[in-house]
C-alpha cells in the first residue's frame, strides 16, 4: 500500500511539473494582458509590479481557476467582514468560504493593492526596496496572507522565470505613457544622409519606452539605456568592460557616439528570446529588434532564414525561441532604414 502511494504521489508531481510547463504560453499572455494595470498600482500605491504579477499568476492558475472565473478575483482575497460588495462561495482551507467578486479585474487589481496598503499587519513591506521582491515575498507569507509554507518561493520563482521585475523597474521610472508598454513615434531631428554603404538614411523610427536610469535587465541580461550623443568610451569605462567588447555585445560597428538614443548591453545577449513573436513596427530595423529583445542579432537572422542585409517588412512577423515556419516578407529598398548602429 505503501509503495502504492508513493507510486501515484510520484505520477501527480510528474504531472505538475509536465503541466506547469505546458502552461508557460498561458502564463504569458496573463501577463500581458495585467502588466499596465500591475504597473499603474505601483505608481499609485507603491506595490512592486512583480509582487502584484506573481501573486494573480499563482492566485488563479494564469487567469484558469474556478474562483477567477467565477468572481474575478485575481488575489484569492476573502470577505473579510468590512465588504460590502458580491460574494462568491468557494472551497480553500474550509469548506464553501466566502470570497469578494468584482465586476472588473482591474477592480480586483486595486483592492488588492489597498488591501495591503490599508492593513496594519503589512505596513512593514512599505519599508522595503520595491526592488527587493525576495523580502516582500517573504513579508507577505510572515503577515499572514497565505498558508502555504512555500509561498514566497512560488512568488520568487515566477518573477525569477518571467521576468516580472522587469515591470517594477517601468513602475519606478514613472510608469508606462497611456497605458501602453511602447510607443513608436519620428525620431525628429535625424537629417537624411549616406551611409557608409551609399543607402539614404531617411529619419528612423524609435521606441520611447520609460527605462529605469542605471543598470536593468532585458531577457536576464544586463542593459542600460543612453541618450544621442554619448560617447560609447564612458560607457565601457563606466561598466568596467573593453570597447571592443561593448561593440561586440551589441552588434555593432565601432563609434564614437550613440546616433540616436539606445539600449546598449552589457552582457553577451541571449540566443533566443523571452517572447514567442515580434511583430515588425514601421521603420524598425532587424538591429532594432535585436536590441529591445535582448536577443543576439546572427540568432534572430537564423531564427527567421535572414542573411545580413536582409530587412523584414513592417508587419511581418519575427520568431524568438524557434525557427519560423517561413522566412519574412522583405521590405521593399525605399523602405529600409540605416544607421551607423548594427552590422
Amino acid at each position: 500500500m505503501k509503495k502504492l502511494n508513493l507510486l501515484v504521489t510520484m505520477l501527480c508531481l510528474l504531472c505538475s511539473g509536465l503541466c506547469f510547463a505546458q502552461s508557460s504560453e498561458t502564463v504569458r499572455k496573463y501577463i500581458e494582458t495585467y502588466k499596465d494595470i500591475a504597473i499603474a498600482e505601483e505608481v499609485r500605491t507603491g506595490v512592486p509590479a512583480a509582487i502584484t504579477l506573481a501573486q494573480g499568476i499563482h492566485e488563479t492558475g494564469a487567469g484558469t481557476s474556478d474562483l477567477v472565473l467565477s468572481s474575478n478575483n485575481h488575489f484569492g482575497i476573502k470577505c473579510k467582514s468590512d465588504w460590502t460588495g458580491q460574494t462568491v462561495y468557494h472551497d480553500d482551507d474550509a469548506k464553501g468560504e466566502c470570497f469578494r467578486k468584482y465586476d472588473d479585474p482591474r477592480d480586483s487589481y486595486r483592492d488588492h493593492s489597498d488591501f495591503l496598503k490599508n492593513r496594519p499587519y503589512y505596513a512593514a513591506l512599505f519599508q522595503l526596496d520595491p526592488t527587493d521582491y525576495k523580502s516582500w515575498a517573504f513579508g507577505l507569507k510572515k503577515a499572514g496572507y497565505a498558508t502555504n509554507p512555500r509561498y514566497p518561493q512560488i512568488l520568487i520563482k515566477l518573477i525569477e522565470d518571467y521576468h516580472l521585475q522587469d515591470y517594477t523597474m517601468i513602475a519606478l521610472n514613472g510608469g508606462v505613457p497611456n497605458g501602453n508598454d511602447a510607443v513608436y513615434a519620428s525620431n525628429k531631428g535625424t537629417d537624411a544622409a549616406d551611409s557608409e554603404h551609399g543607402a539614404a538614411i531617411v529619419p528612423l523610427v524609435v521606441r520611447q519606452v520609460n527605462y529605469p536610469s542605471g543598470v536593468f535587465r532585458i531577457n536576464e541580461t544586463n542593459v542600460v539605456f543612453v541618450s544621442k550623443g554619448t560617447s560609447f568610451l564612458k560607457i565601457a569605462d563606466e561598466h568596467d568592460i573593453s570597447l571592443s567588447r561593448l561593440f561586440e555585445f551589441n552588434d555593432m560597428r565601432p563609434a564614437d557616439v550613440a546616433d540616436r538614443d539606445l539600449l546598449m548591453y552589457l552582457q553577451r545577449k541571449r540566443k533566443t528570446g523571452n517572447s514567442e513573436v515580434h511583430e515588425i513596427r514601421a521603420g524598425e530595423t532587424l538591429w532594432d529588434v535585436a536590441q529591445s529583445e535582448g536577443i543576439r542579432l546572427e540568432s534572430l537572422q537564423e531564427l527567421n532564414f535572414l542573411k545580413p542585409g536582409m530587412e523584414p517588412a513592417a508587419g511581418e512577423k519575427l520568431y524568438l525561441r524557434e525557427k519560423a515556419p517561413a522566412a519574412p516578407k522583405l521590405a521593399a529598398p525605399s523602405e529600409r532604414l540605416t544607421s551607423n548602429q548594427g552590422s
